[in-house]
Order: structure tokens, then sequence, then C-alpha cells
């Protein structure tokens, strides 16, 4: 049985024991934090209504003291109960027991179960901390993250004398503090939130020339920004990245993504989190270019991953000389050429074994039947999976592209831009692209080809959301496939068409060009197998996602965190593994932060300088394509994109923000939408053409639809705010342009 009374340090001192300010005083102290010396009056005492001993502790302590509540159910994450109980002043020997009984009729106050009510807490006790009172010269509170923003910057408020004028307002904070006491402070916080693994609320008074801890508490209150425009003027691009990840990422999501995009140019990163959505920073992109005198090169060279910068748009430069550019590029070398070396030597290799390996692990996880088990076996398999794999496939994704733009300016020189664009497609044939395997998979699986477990063992890990490991696998979910087979049309029928317009089109180039057809064929082949490499390559990522997803999960099931531990970094997870629980308390202000920026349509393709998303979303004339906050740039007039897949179509438009509206999508209309990738290639069947925001010639939207033979015009920018859906459009997939009819 829990003693009436404990020392302030003592390993009892928990929870349920002591409250929660108790429990958290006891942290501090154990934890080597400077904390007024005293002991606590336990639950029990509350229960049994007995104050056996307390004028004995209190003798041996010396007075004056101050007497403070410390419920059950406060200082929690997410819930304070800040200014619900009573704390008592220098409270002397005469006054002891009266200040108890205060604490304790505290917690049945109207304002307190008001409180406990509205926040849904059903039962609470109090136990009561007892401590020396500090003869304070200066008090306040230090948070140790900015509770408005969410930056990781140190927030210090103080006036004269003791705290509690600060809290009920009766003195305005003193202006500036000595720098040696700032700098005490500041260092104790950073302990302190190293000791909790979360920002903190901590309230200090300063007397005698010494610091002293009165309590700390994580901020409740605290608003996260994940939102790296804040930490300069660049041009980011979600061109490319956005089709990959197109939500809103979850923390470990995030921390996943950032192990295969970390690279930098001296402190400036190469991709960033902005409102919980990936980007690429193109001012870095360009300082290559700067470095070798080439940057408007390097931008045009980019132009088919991440999209063309529109006209009145400027590219920032990176605040680095040229020299300083170039040493840090050489510094960070040694990463890009050691995977450019493993992806020569060891993708094919690595794709082959893949599916094995990530069949095995995830078996291996739900076998571990503890976290200590499960962390061995991160240890052991999965870190390096994450780590030596996924980066070697990410870089067979990026980097085996789909033939260069000058051999089908060539091509077109020869046989004209219809018969160019149907040349190039039909590399789905053969070994397979994996951008239709799931369409071609679920059309055999209808003919009866193929079983449910065959088609789920090939493409179960591919879907619409698949970087994002917090969303179900189709494999996981029985019900996916009867959906997905209910929107799909008739590809094989799109298929057998385009492979006769394409035998049709080689017929014409050999009856023309025979001397250069057999050049053109060894050279179309090479694409072809490029453009199945790169897409293996993309497709096994995804599998080796899918087992970390399977990891967080097994670890949620292992220490009773739940989904919990989708809001913190993969390390973060580990370390909960390994016990280190407090990490839990951050979870409640990360989650908040995913649902806040979920709750946003996608933000702009292109965004300069400093961006707020939420403002930005709040705004009546906000654009999808662009965000600029240091000029005003012109929307264009018409909707126009790269070309994406040829022909001339005439429909209705079908404006869709995301995948599951797709079922809204009728047989014929024209597909318009911020985004495609794999999950959304059933409705190509039914599309009679594709326009995208987001998007370019290796885009997923420009492959599927030119293998499909559908025109396809891609990254528009402007194309869901000037379309709307009934709009009748023309779509010249050839020019990439879209007009109203009417």
């Amino acid at each position: 049985m829990i003693p009436l009374i404990l020392p302030l340090d003592d390993s009892r001192a928990v929870l349920a024991a002591v409250g929660g300010k108790g429990a958290s005083l006891a942290r501090l102290v154990r934890g080597g934090l400077p904390v007024p010396d005293g002991f606590h009056l336990t639950t029990r005492a509350y229960r049994e209504k007995s104050m056996e001993g307390v004028l004995e502790a209190f003798r041996a302590l010396g007075g004056p003291v101050a007497v403070r509540s410390s419920a059950t159910a406060e200082d929690l994450p997410g819930l304070s109960f800040a200014g619900q109980h009573d704390t008592v002043l220098d409270v002397t020997e005469d006054g002891l027991f009266d200040a108890v009984l205060r604490c304790w009729d505290s917690l049945r106050s109207e304002r307190a179960v008001a409180y406990r009510e509205h926040n849904g807490v059903t039962s609470a006790e109090m136990a009561v901390v007892v401590q020396r009172m500090v003869p304070a010269e200066m008090s306040g509170v230090l948070f140790t993250a900015d509770p408005l923003t969410g930056r990781a910057e140190p927030v210090i408020n103080a006036v004269r004398g003791l705290g509690e004028s600060l809290v009920s307002g009766a003195e305005n904070p003193v202006g500036d503090l000595p720098g040696d006491l700032m700098a005490s402070l500041v260092a104790l916080g950073e302990r302190i939130e190293a000791l909790y693994g979360t920002p903190m609320d901590v309230e200090w008074a300063f007397a005698g020339g010494e610091v002293q801890i009165l309590q700390a508490r994580p901020i409740t209150s605290l608003r996260v920004e994940w939102n790296d425009t804040l930490d300069g003027d660049y041009l980011w691009s979600n061109g490319n990245v956005g089709e990959a990840v197109p939500d809103v990422m979850t923390p470990v999501t995030w921390s996943l993504v950032r192990v295969l995009s970390s690279a930098a140019i001296g402190p400036h990163r190469i991709s960033g989190n902005i409102g919980g959505r990936f980007y690429l920073n193109l001012s870095t992109y360009a300082a290559l270019g700067t470095a070798i005198g080439k940057a408007d090169e390097m931008l045009r060279s980019g132009e088919e991953t991440f999209g063309r910068v529109p006209a009145g748009v400027t590219v920032p430069p990176l605040p680095m000389s040229r020299p300083a550019i170039l040493r840090a590029v050489l510094r960070g070398a040694g990463g890009p050429l050691k995977q450019q070396v493993l992806y020569r030597t060891r993708l094919r290799r690595l794709v082959r074994d893949n599916p094995g390996r990530c069949a095995a692990a995830r078996e291996a996880i739900a076998a571990c039947s503890t976290p200590a088990a499960l962390l061995e076996f991160w240890r052991t398999d999965l870190d390096s999976l994450l780590r030596v794999v996924c980066p070697v496939l990410d870089a067979g994704a990026r980097m085996v592209a789909g033939g260069p733009a000058s051999f089908r300016r060539e091509l077109a020189g020869l046989v004209g831009e219809q018969d160019a664009a149907v040349l190039l497609t039909g590399f789905h044939d053969g070994a397979g692209l994996a951008s239709l395997g799931p369409l071609v998979g679920l059309a055999r699986l209808r003919s009866g080809e193929i079983d449910h477990d065959t088609f789920a063992r090939s493409w179960g890990h591919r879907c619409a959301g698949e970087f994002e490991i917090s969303a179900p696998r189709p494999a996981e979910d029985p019900e996916w496939i009867s959906r997905q087979l209910e929107t799909l049309a008739d590809p094989e029928a799109l298929l057998a068409r385009q492979a006769a317009l394409r035998a049709e089109a080689w017929d014409r180039l050999v009856a023309r060009h025979a001397a250069k057809a057999p050049g053109i064929r060894r050279r179309l082949d090479r694409i072809g197998e490029g453009a199945r490499a790169r897409e293996r390559a993309r497709s096994e990522m995804v599998r080796a996602f899918w087992v970390m997803r399977a990891f967080v999960l097994r670890a949620g099931e292992l220490t009773s965190s739940g989904d919990d531990l989708f809001f913190l970094p993969i390390d973060d997870v580990l370390r909960v593994l390994g016990g280190e629980t407090s990490l839990l308390d951050r979870v409640p202000a990360q989650r908040q932060a995913y649902e806040r920026y979920r709750a946003l349509p996608p933000y702009p393709a292109l965004i300069r300088g400093r961006f707020d998303p939420e403002s930005w979303a709040a705004s009546a004339d906000r654009r999808a394509d662009l965000y600029d906050a240091t000029a005003d740039v012109p929307m264009p007039a018409d909707v126009t994109g790269f070309p994406g897949s040829a022909g001339v179509v005439e429909g209705v438009a079908r404006v869709l923000a995301r995948i599951d509206e797709g079922g809204a999508l009728e047989q014929g209309e024209v597909l318009v939408t911020p985004v495609t990738n794999i999950g959304w290639t059933p409705l190509f069947t039914r599309a009679a053409a594709v326009v995208t925001d987001v998007g370019a010639p290796l885009s997923h939207a420009a492959i599927v639809a030119r293998e499909l033979g559908i025109p396809a015009v891609v990254g528009c920018g402007n194309a869901t705010t000037l379309i709307t859906t009934g709009d009748v459009v023309q779509v010249d997939g050839a020019r990439g342009t879209v007009k109203k009819v009417r």
C-alpha cells in the first residue's frame, strides 16, 4: 500500500499516487534538476482524509512552504487543468492543515467539476505537494518552444517577485532579463525537454543567484507547424513528388521520406515539408546549375520531371557565393556517388529479391511477441531495408528515364507528332509496366485468369496513398478489389486498340525510312526497358514501405500505443519500443497539426517565399498553380500544360479532388484533377481524356494515358481552378491545351 507521505523524489511517486504535478516534480528531481525540497501527501491520504505525519514532515522541511494541489487528471498531454485547483503560498505551521484541506476541496470546486465534465474526465483524486517556499527575486514561465507557432524557439516571460502576479495579470512582464539568467533558463529548458521528450511549459523562480524549477508540464496548447517555407526565400515545386506523395503526411511517413531526400547544399535542403506535403526546393536545383554556369539549362532539363517555371516567376538564388556552392556540392558528393554505384551494380538483384524479402519481413514482424524482439528485428533487418535498399530503389525510380526529349523530337521529324507519340508506347509489353500492373491484374482477375490471392501478392501494395504508411494497403482490405472492379471498364480493349495503332505507325515508318528502322527499334527497346526498370524500382520501394507500415502497426500493438506511433518520427518509434513512453506526450500536438493540415485543399504546385497554408486556403482568390509572396503574377487565362498523350477529344468535364470521389466519373467524361497516381489507374479506363494540375511528361497520368491511347494534358496548374464539373471541354493532348467549348 502506498504510504500517506512520500519523499519528493521517491520512485513510487507516480501519477496515481501523487497526481500529475507531483509525478512531474519527482521526475525532475530524479533527473537532477534544481527543485525546491518537499514531500508528497498522497492520494491515499485524500481518500482516507488522514494527515498522519504531515506536521512532522513539515518541521523536518522547515517553513514557510507552498502547499500545492496535484490531481490525478492534471498536467497530462493535451489536458493541463492549469488554474483549476488551489495553491497556497507562504504557509506556516499554524496554517498547514487548512491549506491542505483547501487543496483537497478544490477538486470539488464548481470550476474544476465543469472542466472535467467538458473534457470527459469521469474521475479524479487529489494529492498535495508541500515544498519549501522560494523567496523569489524574479519568477516566470519558460516555454521551450513557441506555443503560438510551434517553432523550436524558447519563449520566456518574467516578473519581479512571485510568479502569481504574472499568471493573474497583476504585473506586466519585465522587458529584458540579464544575459546570464536567460542563458541558464534556456539551458535548463533544454535539459527538461530532453528529459520529457516534448516541448515543455516550465514555471521557475530566481533567488539567491540560482534558478529553481517549480513545475514542468507538456505544452498542451502547442500549435505545431510543419512549414519549411519559413526557413528562407526559395521556390518550391511538387511537380514530381506531389504525384508520389499526394496527401498530407503523418510524421512517421515524413521521417521515412527524409531518409531518401536528406541531401542539402550547405544549410539549404533539397526537399521540404510544407503543411505536411512534400516539395522539392528548385532554388537548390538551380544552384547546381549556377555552380557550373548553366542555371537556365538545369531548369529546362528538369522540366520533364518537376514542370515548368511560369513566366514572371523568379527562382531565388541561394545566399551563397559560387565557390561556396561548389565546395558544398563537393562535400556532399560522396552520398550521391555511392548511390549511383550501388544503383548500377545492385538494382537488378534488389528488385528481384525484394518481394521475397518483404514477405518474410512481414511474417517476422507478426511473429515478434515483445517490444524488445521487434526492436531487435529493426536493428538486424529493417534498418538496412530502409537505409540501404530503399535509397537504391529510389535512385532506380528516379534515374532510369523514359527516353531523351531529343529522340522524341527526332522521331516526330521523321513520322510526325501523332505517329511519334504512338510509337513511344507499348512499354507494358513483355515484363510489364508497373503503372499498368494493377489495371491489367484486375482485368485478369475479372476474366478468371488469376485469383484474389495472386492479385494481392503481385499488386496488393499499390494504392493512391501508397507512401503514406498510415494508409491501409489493398491487400489488407478485402473490399478494395471489389470496389475497383466496379469502376473498371475494359482496359484490354484500349490496349489492343493502341497496339493496332502502334503497328500501323511502325509499318509507315519502315515504308518511309527502312534504313533507319533497325536503329530506331533498338532505341525504342532501350527506352521501353528503361521505363519498365524505373517503374519496377518504384513498385518495390512501395513494397518496402508496406513493411514499414507493418512494423509501426506491430509496435503500436506491443506498446499499447495504437495509431499514436504514426504521429512520431521513426527514431522516436524505436525509442518508445525501448521503453521511452514519455515520447508519446508529443502525439496530441502532432495529431492536431496533421488533422489541421489535412482539412485544407491541396496547395499550389509552385510556392515562392513564406507561405501560410491556412491563410491561403481561406483566401477567396487562392490559386492551385502558384503562390508567390514576392510578386503578383497574373494567372493565365487559358488552361495549358505539357502534352501528355496525343489525341483530340471533346467531352463533359468531371472535376475530382480525391480518389474517393472516383465513383462519380461517368464513362466518356474528361477527368480533371489536381494529380493522379497508380491508385487512379482504373478510372482511366472510363475517361475520354485526362487533365491534371500537377505533372510532367514522365508523370503517372502521362505514361498511363499514352499506353491506353487516351489524350492527356498534364501539369496545367490551373485546370481545377478554371474548369468546373459540367463544362464541355476540348482536350488536345499533342498541343497541351484544354479549351472550354461551352
